[in-house]
């Protein structure tokens, strides 16, 4: 006799398949999206940066976050890639660093890097910067003593985890940091270290858990 089957399976209701919203329930969505990013992400913060001043002569990482793409284009029409950039677009949503490297004179260019692959996305000089801008982002870089490379150790010293992001910036005292983000992948939450970017002293660490 063949086995019998139950005829609810594919018609019940309450028989329709888990959306499956999380392999990991007691992560938040922040948490989730920080585990998602960096199991995705092959190319570490070193070789982005590396990659970003690459397309710039003469330049200085400024700031430096993982994300992802918002839509599938490379660049808007009237920019100008990269030679090496690839021709297709990534898939919407694909991971990348979005970098912005500084000229000597303080002209901002920003930089999207595939954090999969390593190729560049975009690279355009930002538009309608001002002299006073420009002049300030060369005043920061030049008074800045500490490299990223240091301020990254400094930071993953005192906590550890993977770099997601770094940026050159005042604080709300004035002071010249570069504020590192590292993500704990034990428990995916984010840990913010200011670096002060002139004697490499820790001025800040927060936590976000959210």
């Amino acid at each position: 006799m063949a086995a019998q089957t139950s005829p609810g399976l594919t018609a019940s209701p309450t028989a329709s398949p888990s959306p499956s919203p999380s392999p990991s329930p007691s992560l938040n969505r922040e948490q989730e999206e920080r585990r998602e990013l960096l199991s995705q992400a092959k190319v570490t913060w070193e070789k982005a940066a590396e990659t970003a001043v690459g397309e710039v002569s003469g330049s200085k990482l400024v700031a430096l976050e993982l994300g992802r793409g918002r839509d599938g284009a490379t660049a808007s029409p009237d920019t100008s890639p990269s030679p090496g950039a690839p021709d297709t677009s990534p898939s919407p949503g694909t991971p990348r660093w979005e970098a912005r490297v500084a000229a000597a004179d303080g002209t901002l260019h920003r930089v999207d890097i595939d954090a999969v692959n390593g190729e560049v996305l975009r690279s355009e000089a930002e538009a309608d910067q001002e002299a006073d801008d420009k002049r300030e982002v060369a005043d920061r870089l030049n008074q800045a003593e500490q490299t990223p490379e240091q301020a990254v150790k400094t930071a993953t010293d005192k906590v550890k985890g993977t770099v997601t992001g770094l940026e050159l910036e005042e604080n709300d005292n004035q002071e010249l940091v570069w504020s590192v983000d590292v993500v704990n992948t034990d428990d995916w939450n984010k840990t913010t270290v200011d670096v002060d970017a002139v004697n490499g002293e820790i001025v800040r660490e927060q936590a976000d858990r959210d």
